[in-house]
């Protein structure tokens, strides 16, 4: 996994609540095993028309937000079936991190175990981050646990493990593989058939 401490990007804003993943990536794009290939997906429906043009009203589409990293979304993201596709969508469209209002307990731990940050933010400060112009550069600081733009300071939570585990760039096997020298002694103790 990635290490992630600071993110300064520009965003995108979709401050629509209940994005559940079949939003995020539909199901008939869930054919792959691997986690990349996913982003040209991400938001199908509302990326394109039905003749699979681009629709140009769609902020995806808009050419004044591409390379974002940051997404500001609304309430209960993520919320819907247990797809971890939905995640493996969103970072290889290029996020790193959404910030809402709340997100579904599968799809929080679906992003922690893929290095891919979820951050919830009062609606308030989300409505300022989604007022940010195009160009407006964003800072997710997650030593210090907080998003600053243009003065504003806005400070969340995080369980210190996961934190822990996001500055350093460790999945649950780097993590296991700290203990390499334990496992291969014990394994070395065992009758061998």
């Amino acid at each position: 996994m990635e290490p992630i401490t600071t993110i300064t990007s520009t965003s995108v804003p979709i401050m629509k609540d209940n994005i559940d993943t079949d939003q995020l990536i539909p199901k008939q794009f869930l054919k792959n095993i691997l986690k990349v290939g996913y982003g040209r997906h991400l938001f199908f429906d509302w990326r394109y028309e039905k003749d699979g043009k681009p629709n140009p009203d769609f902020i995806l589409n808009k050419p004044e937000r591409q390379g974002a990293e940051i997404l500001v979304a609304g309430d209960n993201f993520g919320c819907g079936s247990s797809r971890e596709h939905a995640v493996w969508a969103l970072k290889d469209y290029g996020f790193k991190a959404v910030i809402a209002g709340g997100f579904s307990d599968i799809f929080y731990m679906n992003s922690t175990k893929n290095g891919f940050l979820a951050i919830t933010l009062p609606r308030d400060q989300r409505e300022i981050l989604a007022a940010a112009p195009a160009d407006a550069k964003i800072t997710v600081d997650l030593p210090n646990q907080e998003v600053r733009y243009d003065g504003h300071q806005f400070k969340f939570e995080i369980d210190p493990l996961w934190k822990h585990k996001f500055i350093n760039g460790l999945d649950d096997i780097a993590i296991t593989m700290q203990y390499e020298d334990q496992i291969e002694a014990y394994e070395a103790k065992m009758p061998q058939f």
